[in-house]
């Protein structure tokens, strides 16, 4: 789509902005503030309110950029008198606490919610001569965004806390209201069909984590050749199995170690890889175990698996292995990925998910002839090499739209383009 300009453009005055177009405004946020209120955090339990149950939101629902309702908590009863500040519609919620990167977003709401109310790290703000909508777009801006960055106090690098009167005095270019409802109703409009598009290809993603997952567990548990004898393998999961394949405890096939401490006063940079149950997070000048090793979580990120040839030091958030008895590493490394259900339900034990290496040691897999796993690791890594390049040709369609939503919006607020007549025209044609 080719949009035009604006005839006449001025200095802003802003080094940042540039030039407006000559009949805009160029103005601090509270000009066009009426009001802010927020609310009050009570006791909730963490599950959704249902209709006609009060909730209280939860800074979650304007993650997305858009107002989400359904991230609330359920009040407890015991807390319905000191609930505050009911959500209503043409405001535009604004969180006020948050990590960096989440401080300051935003989420525009369209109708009133008498049953929900508001936090107090959660502002609602009301507007005078200014669309909702239209601040809202802004605020999803770079220029926005530079703007929180440079306000936002904290006492610690992973929580910021926006006051309001640095919220207020941040910069806008305002055109006038009917404008502001014309550009904001383009933004909607062309938005939600590049919205559409990064459904898709996330929809896409999901399939093919499905497949992959699919394609893992077929060949750790069948086998390349289709023909082959089966057996009952006893296991509901695993049901029928190469009759020629083992069927034995986990610990019989890779024994997992716990990992071990390492105080970052004690890190020397080096080149060993320090894992953690996220995977690699750092590096040191000693190693705790030799490779080829498996990883994975023992709190934190559970069911995942990191293969390092190397040398490595695993933290004491992971289990490792010791022991492969004489088993091809890449072929466990694709097996535990098939088991990672096993990890999962058995983190979900205690009150606090963990896994302990003594409960999974017991369960039981199928294990083909050590000669045998070679051409299931060659087959598996060909088929997943295959679905890792959909997966990232999918992930670059959806960083591109990113990209496009973000100029796109980014171009109709600071009025580089001329929006006002689009949707005139496409509903004449």
């Amino acid at each position: 789509m080719s949009l035009p300009q604006y005839a006449k453009y001025k200095d802003s005055g802003v080094p940042w902005l540039g030039q407006v177009p000559t009949h805009w405004l160029v103005q601090r946020l509270k000009e066009v503030i009426a009001f802010i209120e927020s609310g009050v955090s009570v006791n909730a339990i963490d599950t959704p309110a249902g209709e006609g149950e009060p909730g209280v939101l939860k800074t979650s629902c304007v993650y997305s950029g858009e107002f989400t309702p359904s991230e609330n908590k359920l009040v407890v009863p015991e807390e319905l008198g000191r609930v505050a500040c009911p959500v209503k519609a043409g405001t535009v919620i604004v969180s006020r606490m948050n990590t960096p990167d989440l401080v300051g977003a935003s989420g525009v709401v369209r109708q009133n919610y008498a049953n929900l109310y508001l936090p107090d790290r959660l502002w609602q703000v009301h507007f005078k001569n200014a669309c909702p909508e239209f601040v809202h777009y802004w605020s999803q801006t770079h220029s926005y965004r530079a703007q929180v960055e440079s306000a936002c106090a904290g006492t610690s690098s992973s929580m910021k806390n926006l006051s309001q009167d640095e919220f207020r005095s941040f910069i806008l270019p305002l055109p006038p209201p009917s404008e502001q409802s014309a550009i904001a109703t383009f933004l909607k409009h062309e938005t939600r069909k590049i919205n559409a598009l990064i459904a898709e290809q996330e929809k896409l993603l999901t399939l093919l984590a499905e497949k992959r997952q699919a394609t893992i567990s077929r060949a750790v548990t069948r086998g390349l050749n289709p023909d082959a004898p089966t057996k009952d393998s006893g296991v509901a999961w695993l049901r029928e199995v190469p009759a020629h394949w083992n069927l034995k405890p986990m610990k019989r096939a890779v024994v997992f170690q716990r990992g071990h401490d390492l105080p970052s006063e004690d890190r020397v940079e080096g080149n060993i890889p320090v894992v953690s149950s996220g995977g690699i997070s750092g590096w040191h000048n000693a190693a705790a175990t030799k490779g080829p090793t498996i990883v994975t979580g023992r709190y934190g990120t559970i069911g995942e698996f990191v293969l390092l040839e190397e040398d490595c030091w695993p933290l004491n958030t992971a289990l490792y292995t010791v022991q492969m008895h004489d088993n091809v590493p890449k072929y466990l490394w694709y097996m535990l990925q098939s088991l990672k259900h096993i990890f999962i339900l058995n983190s979900l034990k205690s009150a606090v998910p963990g896994v302990d290496r003594n409960d999974i040691h017991p369960a039981i897999v199928c294990l083909p002839p050590a000669e045998e796993q070679p051409a299931i690791v060659a087959f598996l890594d060909a088929e997943i090499s295959k679905l890792d390049a959909l997966r990232a040709d999918a992930e670059r369609a959806i960083d591109l739209l990113k990209e496009r939503r973000s100029a796109l919006i980014a171009a109709a607020v600071t009025g580089k383009i001329d929006v006002r007549n689009v949707m005139s025209r496409e509903l004449a044609a």
